[in-house]
């Protein structure tokens, strides 16, 4: 029989990624935190972390352990909610992984026409890694994730990534970089300060590629897996950056940047992924065919 407290014990220190963080969160002394891991551990027969320096790294059976006890303890809380709130309309949730190198507007935009369905939808959105997405929704913790590249064929996980569409890349910059840019785009951006996405978008090797292709050469000042964050440092004036064309004229409103050139040779992707073969579920079908306009439209214009 599953001990719960220990489940809860576990999933604790696996958001914290240290015993004492977690100890100091569920009142424990790190002593009994530790010795209660260890009988959990024991009693499932896996090693669930690893250490790693001052912190712990989930295993692998620690990772699909922890995709379970959030499955668990989300289920707990809709009960909960549900028994609370009986006498209300039912509001179906719509739960949705979003890529952590997927643009927050880009998951907006996409995202929107579930919320305008006949039958109303709470959407529940979690950012992750691809992969730690790609197992929750395997165990169905997930109704879609959304990502900029197809489940990598490399994870033992039975999914379908269905486009959504592609579009072309603008670069953006604070308005003291452009004026100081002297010739016309894409010589603009040689020997010129460049930000880049980090290791895990799908972009970052296509933006390279066609940067040696042209014979371009940039000061690569900075790299960011979070595209919020990489165009708060274009803001700033750390330098030029890249952004999806669908989005370009929202981040330069909100950021107050201006645009220094843009390209259809690199192209930025969006994809769906999900259990089923063919697409049934009203909110990932309305974000599907929205999708598939949006873009259409886009390239039209």
């Amino acid at each position: 029989m599953l001990n719960y407290k220990h489940l809860h014990y576990f999933r604790t220190v696996a958001k914290t990624g240290a015993i004492n963080r977690a100890a100091e969160k569920l009142h424990l002394a790190p002593q009994t935190l530790s010795g209660q891991i260890s009988a959990f551990e024991a009693r499932l027969g896996v090693a669930l972390f690893r250490r790693s320096g001052r912190r712990l790294e989930l295993t692998d059976a620690g990772r699909t352990a922890l995709a379970y006890a959030d499955e668990i303890f989300h289920v707990g809380a809709e009960l909960e909610e549900a028994l609370q709130n009986r006498a209300a309309a039912p509001v179906h949730p719509f739960r949705v992984g979003i890529a952590d190198v997927v643009p927050k507007a880009i998951a907006y935009q996409l995202l929107a026409p579930a919320l305008t369905l006949a039958e109303p939808v709470r959407l529940v959105c979690r950012e992750d890694r691809l992969e730690q997405l790609a197992a929750e929704l395997s165990i169905h913790r997930l109704d879609m994730v959304l990502a900029d590249r197809p489940l990598p064929s490399s994870m033992d996980i039975k999914g379908y990534s269905h486009p959504l569409g592609e579009c072309g890349i603008a670069f953006l910059a604070a308005r003291g970089i452009a004026r100081s840019l002297q010739q016309d785009f894409p010589a603009n951006l040689h020997a010129s300060p460049l930000l880049i996405p980090g290791d895990d978008s799908a972009l970052r090797a296509p933006l390279l590629r066609w940067l040696e292709r042209k014979g371009i050469q940039p000061a690569i000042v900075g790299e960011f897996d979070d595209s919020a964050l990489m165009s708060a440092f274009g803001q700033a004036g750390a330098g030029v950056f890249p952004v999806p064309l669908t989005t370009a004229p929202a981040v330069m409103r909100q950021y107050d940047v201006i645009e220094v050139g843009q390209t259809l040779d690199i192209r930025e992707r969006f994809f769906a992924i999900s259990v089923e073969r063919r697409l049934s579920h009203p909110a990932v079908l309305a974000v599907s065919e929205a999708a598939r306009l949006r873009f259409q439209l886009q390239d039209e214009g």
